[in-house]
C-alpha cells in the first residue's frame, strides 16, 4: 500500500519549493482526476508539489513527469498541483480508508453558477492547468487536493462512485465550514486500492467502504479549511 507521505522539495526558479511524495510497496489500482496519471490505471507513487501563484506553465503533465523523474520515481504514477504550501497536509483514517488533503479554499464557487450573459466561448488553450490558481495579484490560493487508499479491491464502477462520494463529503465540510461553495475551480481527487482481490461493487457513502471514505474525507478537510491560507509563494516572498 502506500507509504506515509515524504515531504521533500525541489530548487526551481532560484527556491525549494516543496512537495508530497507517496510510494506505493506495491502497484495499485487508481482512479483520479489529476493532470498526470488521471483516469483508470495501475499506479506506482503519487506526487502533490506546491507552484508559485505566478505559475505559467501550460504542460503540467510533462512538468510532474520531470518531478517524478528528478526524484527517481519509477512506473506511471499520479501527480497534483497546487498554490497550498503541501507542508499542511491533514491526514485522517477511519475503518482502514487513509486520507490526506491540502485545503485551499481561498476561491470557493457553486459549480451551477450562472453563466456571465455575454460570455465568450473559452479556448482549449486559455484554460487553467488542473489543480492550479490562476496567477493573479493578491488572489489567495483556491484548490483542495485529495489523496484516498481504500484497502479493498473497488471494482470500476465502484472507483468512479468513490470519487463522487469524496466530492460530496469534501461539499459538506465546505458547507460545514460556513461557505456557500462546492469547492474550488482546480480541486482534484485521487482514490487508490489494491489491484489483487474480489472487487467491491459499491463505493456510495452507505457502501462498505464508501461511508468510512466519506466520514474520512469530510473530517480532513474540515480540519484543513477554516482560516485564511496563505499561498506558499506569498509566506515564502523574498
Amino acid at each position: 500500500m502506500l507509504t506515509e507521505p515524504t515531504l521533500t522539495n525541489r530548487h526551481e526558479d532560484g527556491r525549494d519549493v516543496p512537495l508530497l511524495v507517496w510510494r506505493a510497496d506495491r502497484p495499485l489500482l487508481a482512479v483520479s482526476s489529476a493532470p498526470l496519471g488521471g483516469g483508470i490505471g495501475v499506479r506506482n507513487w503519487v506526487v502533490n508539489a506546491t507552484v508559485p501563484m505566478s505559475y505559467h506553465r501550460d504542460d503540467p503533465a510533462e512538468h510532474l513527469a520531470e518531478l517524478a523523474g528528478q526524484l527517481g520515481l519509477d512506473g506511471p504514477g499520479v501527480g497534483l498541483l497546487t498554490g497550498v504550501d503541501v507542508a499542511d497536509v491533514v491526514a485522517r483514517t477511519d475503518t482502514g480508508v487513509r486520507v490526506w488533503a491540502t485545503v485551499g479554499l481561498g476561491t470557493p464557487l457553486q459549480a451551477a453558477e450562472s453563466a456571465p450573459v455575454e460570455s465568450a466561448p473559452v479556448e482549449p488553450a486559455s484554460v487553467e492547468p488542473a489543480s492550479v490558481e490562476p496567477a493573479e495579484s493578491g488572489t489567495r490560493v483556491g484548490t483542495v487536493n485529495i489523496v484516498i487508499q481504500v484497502p479493498a479491491r473497488l471494482g470500476d464502477a465502484a472507483l468512479v462512485n468513490a470519487v463522487a462520494t469524496a466530492t460530496e463529503a469534501k461539499v459538506q465540510a465546505i458547507r460545514d465550514l460556513g461557505l456557500a461553495a462546492t469547492g474550488t475551480p482546480t480541486d482534484a481527487v485521487t482514490v487508490l486500492c489494491p489491484v489483487d482481490g474480489a472487487p467491491a461493487a459499491y463505493g456510495g457513502p452507505r457502501s462498505t467502504w464508501g461511508a468510512p471514505l466519506a466520514r474520512a474525507v469530510h473530517a480532513a478537510v474540515l480540519a484543513g479549511g477554516p482560516g485564511l491560507v496563505v499561498p506558499w509563494s506569498q509566506r515564502h516572498s523574498a
